[in-house]
């Protein structure tokens, strides 16, 4: 949140600046402002600052970007292989394969954003659960 404020009065000085900035050049190019050089350093003051928001916004956001690229994989990655032994044991208390992916698919839409793993896991609990009774 920190990072999005400060981006955010950078936006607002900039914009700012800029308006300033196309005020003092319009005043200076038609002839109501003097060129001398309080209206030069003010007017070189104001082209720097817009510039350095400029780049900084613009670095920010490229960092931003490259942060996001660098998270997602360049190319479609295999699902993480599942414990051979979880579903073996599964099948083994199900009896059939079918009815345990069928067990795990429910529990999946049950419980989004689990390991692949903890699924097995936890339709072997549940079965182990529900047989003790």
């Amino acid at each position: 949140m920190g990072q999005e404020f400060v981006v955010i009065i950078s936006i607002v000085i900039m914009m700012m600046t800029g308006v300033i900035l196309g005020y003092v050049l319009s005043q200076l190019i038609l002839g109501f402002l003097m060129v001398n050089l309080v209206t030069f350093l003010g007017t070189l003051s104001l082209i720097i600052i817009f510039g350095t928001l400029y780049f900084v916004l613009f670095w920010e956001l490229k960092k931003r970007q490259s942060r996001s690229w660098s998270t997602q994989p360049a190319y479609p990655t295999e699902e993480p292989h599942r414990d051979v032994d979880l579903q073996s044991q599964l099948f083994a208390k199900v009896g059939d394969a079918a009815t345990a992916k069928r067990l795990v698919e429910q529990l999946k839409q049950n419980h989004p954003g689990m390991s692949e793993d903890w699924y097995w896991q936890r339709a072997i609990a549940d079965l182990d659960r529900d047989r003790g009774r």
